[in-house]
Parts: C-alpha cells; sequence; structure tokens
C-alpha cells in the first residue's frame, strides 16, 4: 500500500498525530506513554516558548485512512546560529516496522530542509536540550526514564538504511544502592575536606515554596552548564519559567541538592527524582479519571530514583562541587530506601560526569544515538 504524508494544521491533525505512538507500542512491557495533555502543550505555540527558537513541520504518515508513522522537522534558528551551521533537525520519529513508511517520513523533513537551504539532517533532537533526544541503539529490554523515548530495534536499522551516520551517543547507567558497605569512605573523606576549604554549603530544600523561589535560578545555572554541551540551545526567561513550571514543581523538594557560595549565590544543583516510568504507564497517557492516583503513588516509590538534572557555574568545577552533592544524595538515597539508581542520558565523551558513578559499580545499561546525514542538493 502507498505511503502518504500529511502536515499537521488542525486540533485533530495534533490528536492524531499524538496517539500515533499509542498504537505501536501497544502492550509492550517497556513503552512509556506520555500525558497526552503535556504533548499538546509542547506542540502548541501559544504554550511553549521553544517556538520563538524555531520553526516545526509535524508529519503524519498514512497508509490508506490509517496514520502509520510521524515525525516532526525542527528548523532550529537559535542553534543554527550558536553553531553556523545548515541543519535541519527531527525528531518524535514513529514508524511502524516497514522501511518505506520511515522513507516517507524522512524524505519530508529532508526535502524541507533542503528547500530552506539547510545543508545537514540531525536527531533525533527535541527543540532543546532539555526535551527527550537520542535514539535508543542499546537496552530495548530495559525501562526508559522519563527524560527519553522508547523505540524498537528496527528503528536504528532504518536510519542506516536511509544513510545516517552517527554523530554522538549518549550512555546511560544504574547502580545498586549499597547497603550492605554503606557510602564508600573514601567520598565521605573527600566531601569532608572540600566542606574545610571552601566557603560552600549545601542547601537542603523543603518545600514548593523553595523550588518555587530556586527554581528559575536552577534552571537558569542548568542552562549555562549545558552551554558547552553538543547540540544546546540558550534558554530565554521564558523557556526557563516554562521548564521549571514542566519539571521542578513535581518534584519532592528532599530530592534536589544546591550549592551556594558565602554570598548564598547558587553554584551548583542536582535534581533527582523516584521514577515515574511505571506510574505513567499505568496512567495510560491521562490524568483521569485514575491516572492522577498512579502519578501521586509514584512519588512514593521507592524501587528506582532518577538523576535528572545536574548543574555547576563554571568558575566552581573541579573544586568538588558535584562530589558534595552526590554525597548528600547518597544520604538520601539510604534514608528513603531506594534500591537502585539510575542516570539519564550523559554523552559518551563526557568521563567528568561519569566518574562520579564509579565508586557505585555501575553498570551501562543503555545507549542512545544522535544520527547525522548530509542533504545537500539533490
Amino acid at each position: 500500500m502507498s505511503v502518504d504524508i500529511k502536515i499537521v494544521e488542525s486540533k485533530k491533525d495534533l490528536k492524531t498525530f499524538i496517539k500515533i505512538p499509542f498504537s505501536i507500542y501497544k502492550n509492550d512491557p517497556y513503552w512509556v506513554p506520555p500525558l497526552v495533555i503535556d504533548e499538546l502543550a509542547t506542540f502548541n505555540p501559544a504554550k511553549n516558548p521553544a517556538y520563538t527558537l524555531a520553526d516545526a513541520r509535524l508529519f503524519v504518515a498514512y497508509e490508506g485512512n490509517k496514520p502509520v508513522g510521524r515525525v516532526v522537522g525542527i528548523l532550529n534558528h537559535a542553534a543554527n546560529q550558536k553553531y553556523n551551521t545548515k541543519n535541519m533537525r527531527f525528531g518524535w520519529f514513529e514508524s511502524i516496522n516497514d522501511y518505506e513508511v520511515a522513507k516517507a517520513l524522512l524524505d519530508a523533513v529532508e526535502d524541507w530542509g533542503r528547500e530552506a537551504g539547510m545543508e545537514t539532517l540531525t536527531g533525533p533532537h527535541g527543540f532543546t536540550d532539555l526535551d527527550p533526544e537520542g535514539m535508543l541503539v542499546e537496552g530495548f529490554d530495559q525501562l526508559p526514564t522519563l527524560a527519553v523515548f522508547y523505540n524498537y530495534s528496527y528503528y536504528p536499522e532504518f536510519m542506516a538504511k536511509y544513510g545516517f551516520e552517527k554523530e554522538i551517543d549518549y550512555i546511560e547507567f544504574k547502580c545498586k544502592v549499597p547497603y550492605e558497605t554503606g557510602i564508600p569512605e573514601k567520598l565521605l573523606r573527600l566531601a569532608e575536606r572540600i566542606r574545610e576549604r571552601s566557603n560552600l554549603t549545601v542547601l537542603q530544600l523543603h518545600s514548593r515554596k523553595d523550588i518555587k523561589t530556586w527554581g528559575p535560578a536552577v534552571m537558569d545555572l542548568i542552562d549555562e552548564s549545558y552551554n558547552e554541551i553538543y547540540g544546546s540551545v540558550p534558554l530565554t526567561p521564558q523557556l526557563i519559567q516554562y521548564y521549571v513550571d514542566k519539571y521542578l514543581t513535581m518534584i519532592d523538594p528532599n530530592l534536589i541538592k544546591i550549592v551556594t557560595d558565602s554570598d548564598n549565590k547558587l553554584v551548583g544543583v542536582m535534581v533527582t527524582m523516584p521514577s515515574f516510568s511505571r506510574a505513567f504507564q499505568k496512567a495510560r497517557g491521562h490524568l483521569f479519571p485514575f491516572g492522577w492516583y498512579h502519578l501521586l503513588k509514584g512519588l512514593k516509590q521507592r524501587e528506582i530514583i532518577d538523576f535528572y538534572l545536574a548543574g555547576i557555574k563554571e568558575k566552581y568545577r573541579g573544586k568538588g562541587v558535584d562530589l558534595l552533592m552526590v554525597v548528600e544524595i547518597v544520604k538520601t538515597v539510604f534514608e528513603k530506601g531506594f534500591k537502585f539508581t539510575e542516570s539519564n542520558p550523559e554523552l559518551e565523551n563526557n568521563t567528568k560526569i561519569q566518574a562520579q558513578w564509579k565508586y557505585f559499580n555501575p553498570e551501562q545499561h543503555k545507549r542512545r544515538r544522535i544520527y547525522r546525514k548530509n542533504i545537500g542538493k539533490k
């Protein structure tokens, strides 16, 4: 059957676009459905300030009247200006196990990119570095965190067949909490030495009010810290507030650690959260009638804790700020009784971040990839 590609132009089209993965991954034990209400907001220019940085086209593939795939083409002006590139991005890619569907979707993005004068195509990306990015290439039998998407093993095969090559990989780690041995003594000694020799203080947030107070500064620091990371784009004040509302307001204040200097200025932050993946699976994309109940229960689960975001002010890097935060978070992990810790994606060449895990016998259990293709002119 022939494949037809249509651009999303109406609310009805958008709902079709959002529901496609619900059918592709139906009953799959590893897929974690997003909340439909969040997806609607992500692709609403009136609600998502990322649209001030980028243009986007949402494409849906049909076989007859049946939607069988989707993709977003992203012309990110902020990224192209920052990196002096002519690059088209793609994201939110989904396809049934039919290469012709995948090819038709990618052709649509590539054609738009070529029409816009772009020379390369990379992805999967989001609008910014705080959206899900990267395609799973290892760990198809692992539950993803909320920060990423799951995909089937045939997706990377489609990318290779289409002519994509590896741009860069992200890796993820899982550690068993070492209750038998406790926090390594070496870590505790190092943390104490850093406290004695510096003017740094680890603050513990206690309430939603604390999160609201520190939230903008936290996201501003994350923006600064991510500036040198592959593919990142600068966040506007509106985007910072958008991500504060989207990510920080639902987190237990006890699972956020911030480090301040002698002037009470923020120099480091580490944000963790109980894994909500199982709760989101039970919610099945909706808060009502019972989704909210599963999410509230997710706040109290003590199986896995996700290391979600971390950032350190540039002048304080290499001075032990990361070690102070890791030690304090691990203390909280012990107090609350979590069994495992899990990282979110870390660039494979980010050895400084990965060094934080070496004391806890990490298992590198997932890998995801950003692909690249030269598109030029036909």
